[in-house]
């Protein structure tokens, strides 16, 4: 499904997106690695061992990044004009590797743009489920999103 028009949406609006990712541990390296991130708890199995969690740990940036990712086939695909930004993110629970993860997207926010006649400020909650139920990231994304009869 392609994303929505401004125009398209509602306050309260609700989806479960479908796709859902098991995260890996080449996930979690490449990641690291790519964003020259050296966390030992994200990249040393034996630090990670003795840490409280007992095992690695998946960067939280990566983490964000599918949540957002998940969501946008169903949000903005081929409307976006560009993300205004994100707020209030919070990993209220640790995600590890072979956790599956799934996403779901929430409209709070409709505000018709000042600047741009022909788009409007959808704001998501977007929140990442593990695969036992526990919301492991959330935030609040705000999107300026084309019309549909602009």
């Amino acid at each position: 499904m392609a994303g929505k028009y401004f125009d398209e949406w509602q306050i309260g609006d609700r989806i479960e997106h479908e796709i859902r990712r098991t995260v890996t541990e080449t996930d979690n390296l490449l990641f690291s690695t790519m964003t020259h991130n050296p966390q030992p708890l994200h990249l040393d199995i034996e630090v990670a061992k003795a840490s409280e969690f007992g095992q690695i740990l998946v960067n939280g940036t990566f983490t964000f990044a599918l949540m957002v990712g998940l969501s946008v086939g169903d949000t903005t695909l081929g409307t976006l004009v560009a993300n205004l930004g994100y707020d209030k993110l919070v990993m209220p629970k640790p995600v590890f590797i072979g956790d599956t993860m799934r996403a779901t997207s929430e409209v709070t926010e409709l505000k018709e743009s000042k600047s741009r006649p022909n788009a409007g400020i959808v704001t998501f909650t977007h929140e990442l489920i593990n695969q036992r139920d526990e919301v492991v990231c959330r935030c609040l994304r705000s999107a300026l999103i084309k019309k549909k009869d602009a």
